[in-house]
């Protein structure tokens, strides 16, 4: 499972919006760095204290975290601000990943891969799945998983030799959940925190390990997604 190409932005438009309900915007104290992430020179007093985050350049200040922190404290409704917060990412996961992941319909939107029109075009091999590498019994795995990738393979060849659709609808229809499909996503803090906390103990470690491992590393993940 694979998280690439990860961007986060819009915090200056969601943080300036954080203020529009009291009109006080002349206590926002966020900033983008002018330092190009130089710290030795800078001499912002925002809340950066010197651990920069390679998607974003934008600093939040103590005044509007605080702010945010007592909005996420009153609930969804007043912690809007969450939403404004975009992140896109190329997400390579299972099936049976996505199928929880399409869970979150409200705030995400995706692109997949197509498995109908391209799963003929490339020899199928382990690569094209998310099987355990190691366990503690492999040799009845291995014979498990080398049949069911086998099995596909042959299908996509008697399917080129023939152009019979038969051969390519058996294939998609035992095609494993293991299968890799990758999708460009976009969501927002909002979603993402709801999903840390639904996800974060879940007993699929693509949820509970490799998603919060991306989670924690977003910008301001802690102080905001993972805030309780």
């Amino acid at each position: 499972m694979k998280f690439e190409h990860t961007k986060v932005f819009n915090f200056e438009g969601s943080f300036r919006g954080l203020r529009n309900p009291l009109e006080s915007w002349n206590k926002l104290d966020s900033q983008y760095c002018h330092q190009i992430k130089d710290c030795s020179t800078c001499t912002a007093e925002g809340y950066c204290e010197n651990h920069c985050y390679p998607q974003t350049d934008y600093i939040i200040g103590k005044n509007d975290l605080n702010l945010a922190q007592r909005m996420l404290k009153a609930g969804n409704d007043n912690s809007k601000f969450m939403r404004e917060i975009m992140v896109s990412v190329d997400i390579t996961a299972p099936l049976y990943w996505w199928k929880e992941y399409d869970t979150y319909k409200v705030g995400t939107v995706a692109n997949s891969t197509s498995t109908m029109h391209k799963i003929s075009t490339t020899p199928i091999t382990k690569e094209c799945f998310e099987f355990d590498s190691s366990n503690d019994y492999n040799e009845f795995f291995n014979t498990i998983q080398n049949k069911a990738i086998n099995d596909c393979e042959k299908l996509r060849q008697f399917y080129l030799e023939t152009n019979d659709k038969q051969y390519w609808r058996l294939l998609i229809q035992i095609l494993p959940e293991a299968w890799l499909q990758k999708r460009t996503c976009t969501l927002n803090y909002a979603v993402l925190r709801n999903m840390y906390f639904a996800r974060r103990n879940h007993k699929l470690t693509e949820w509970s390990v490799n998603f919060i491992n991306w989670v924690n590393e977003l910008p301001y993940a802690k102080e905001l997604i993972e805030y309780e």
